[in-house]
């Protein structure tokens, strides 16, 4: 029931109820899967085969991944890289000079 191009759904782990497709047969026990999430190593009895059958060659990249899962209508949430924050420069502590002190005045 599990093969390379099924529709899947997770049922178990931080991922579950998302939807993916196997993209590639490990063993009689894992696959590789992609989709709604990062692409991973999965053990087949944390999925629930549905009933669609992609056209997807065994080890697609992800944008190919995507792409089908938007024919069959499922929504993919794009990532976006973190924006960088230009941040001040720490200043080290190490040797300073000694404050100038006010000089006394003396009496004479």
């Amino acid at each position: 029931m599990i093969q390379i191009g099924r529709l899947v759904a997770k049922i178990a782990g931080r991922d579950a109820g998302r939807k993916g497709i196997v993209i590639d047969m490990i063993d009689n026990n894992y696959v590789l899967i992609d989709g709604q999430f990062r692409r991973k190593k999965c053990n087949i009895t944390h999925l629930e085969p549905l009933g669609t059958l992609t056209d997807i060659k065994q080890n697609a990249s992800h944008e190919e991944v995507i792409e089908e899962l938007k024919k069959i209508g499922i929504q993919v949430k794009e990532k976006t890289g973190k924006a960088k924050q230009k941040t001040a420069k720490p200043v080290k502590k190490g040797k300073q000079a000694p404050a100038k002190s006010a000089k006394k005045k003396t009496q004479t």
